[in-house]
C-alpha cells in the first residue's frame, strides 16, 4: 500500500468552485476500531454546496475535506475489527471527509453493498436514499392508497422519494419545473409547476381534501403553505431550507425559525404533525441505536434497488480532480440525478 498515494479536496474558506485545493499525502493507517477505505465513488450533494458559501448550519471549522458520503473498497482494517471486511465493497455516511482516493471510518459506521450494484450506482442511494426512506417509512408512516405532495419531485432526494412512495401504492404530486414534467408523468407523477404562481391552488385541485404528507426541502415563507395543505391526520416533513441558500446573515437562524414553526405546529390540538427531518439526529447520544437504523435503512434502499423499484440516476462522472467543474453542474440545477466523483 506504501506504493499508494492519498489524494483529497480541501474546502479552504468560503470559495468559488475553483478555489477548493488539492491535497496530496500518505496514506493513513486505520486506528483501532476503523477501516480505510479505499473511495471508488463519493457524490456532491447540497450540503457540499452549502458548506462552501459557510451556510451549513453544523459545518466544521474551515479548512476541511468535505464529501457527504462515500463508497468504496475496504483496504485495510484496525485492531478489533474482523479482518474478514478487506476487500469488501461498503458504503458509508460520513458528513465530511468523503472527497478524498482513501478515508477512515469506523468499522461500525460501515454498510455492505450487495454484489451486482456498481459502485456509482450505490453512491446515488446512499445519502439520498437514506432520506427519502427515513422521511417516508419512518417519520410520515406512509400507507398504500395515501397522497402525498413531494417538492422538488425530480431532485436528488426528491426521486428517490416518488419512486418509494409508489412502490409503496402512494399516490404522488409532485412540484418541478416544467421542463420535468413530461419525465414526470411516465413515471406516475401528477406534476405541478412551481413557477406558475400559486402552487397551493394548483395542489387542492388535484387533492381537495388535502395530502397525507407534504415533504418540503424549500423552508422559508413555503413551509406554511405546506402545512396548510395537509389533510386532518396528516404529516409535514421539512428536510432543509433551500429558499434560504442565498441569504446572508447567521446559517442557523433558517433552521432554528424552522424548529420553532415545527415545535408550535406539533402543540397545536389539530392531529396533525411536523417534523424537521435531520439524517444525523441521534448520533451522538444513541449513537448504537443510530447505527442500527441507519445499516437497516440503507440495506432496504438497496433492495429496493434490486427489486426494480428505484432507479440510480448519475447525471456525470468526473475525478476528484475535476471537483471544480463537479460542483459547478451540481449547482447549476441543470442536470437530474447525482453528480459522481471518482478517484
Amino acid at each position: 500500500m506504501n506504493s499508494e498515494e492519498l489524494v483529497e479536496v480541501v474546502l479552504p474558506g468560503k470559495v468559488e468552485p475553483e478555489g477548493l485545493r488539492i491535497r496530496r499525502g500518505e496514506v493513513p493507517a486505520p486506528g483501532p476500531g476503523q477501516v480505510l477505505i479505499r473511495m471508488e465513488a463519493t457524490g456532491v450533494s447540497f450540503a457540499e454546496q452549502q458548506m462552501r458559501r459557510g451556510r451549513y448550519y453544523d459545518q466544521p471549522a474551515f479548512p476541511f475535506v468535505p464529501g457527504y458520503d462515500l463508497v468504496g473498497t475496504v483496504a485495510a482494517t484496525g485492531e478489533g475489527v474482523d479482518p474478514g471486511l478487506a476487500g469488501t465493497r461498503v458504503a458509508a455516511l460520513v458528513k465530511v471527509g468523503g472527497w478524498a482516493s482513501h478515508v477512515l471510518v469506523a468499522a461500525a459506521d460501515v454498510v455492505p453493498v450487495p454484489e451486482g450494484i456498481g459502485a456509482a450506482q450505490a453512491e446515488t442511494l446512499v445519502v439520498n436514499g437514506i432520506t427519502a426512506w427515513q422521511m417516508l417509512h419512518r417519520k410520515a408512516r406512509v400507507r398504500a392508497g395515501q397522497a402525498i405532495l413531494v417538492h422538488g419531485a425530480n431532485g436528488g432526494v426528491g426521486s428517490v422519494l416518488v419512486q418509494l412512495a409508489q412502490a409503496a401504492g402512494v399516490r404522488v404530486i409532485g412540484t418541478a419545473a416544467a421542463r420535468h414534467h413530461d419525465a414526470l408523468r411516465a413515471q406516475g407523477v401528477e406534476p405541478v409547476d412551481y413557477r406558475a404562481g400559486d402552487v397551493p391552488a394548483r395542489v387542492r385541485a388535484l387533492a381537495p381534501g388535502g395530502v397525507d404528507a407534504v415533504f418540503d426541502h424549500v423552508g422559508g415563507h413555503g413551509i406554511v403553505d405546506s402545512w396548510h395543505l395537509l389533510a386532518p391526520g396528516g404529516t409535514l416533513v421539512s428536510y432543509g431550507s433551500a429558499s434560504t441558500r442565498d441569504d446572508e446573515g447567521s446559517k442557523q437562524w433558517p433552521v432554528l425559525k424552522l424548529l420553532g414553526r415545527v415545535w408550535l405546529w406539533n402543540a397545536l390540538p389539530n392531529g396533525r404533525r411536523a417534523y424537521f427531518y435531520n439524517a444525523w439526529a441521534g448520533h451522538a447520544l444513541a449513537r448504537g441505536r443510530f447505527r442500527a437504523r441507519l445499516r437497516a435503512d440503507l440495506t432496504q434502499v438497496f433492495a429496493a434497488f434490486q427489486r426494480g423499484d428505484i432507479t440510480a440516476r448519475i447525471a456525470a462522472q468526473l475525478p476528484l480532480t475535476r471537483v471544480a467543474e463537479a460542483l459547478r453542474l451540481a449547482e447549476s440545477g441543470t442536470v437530474a440525478g447525482k453528480v459522481v466523483l471518482t478517484p
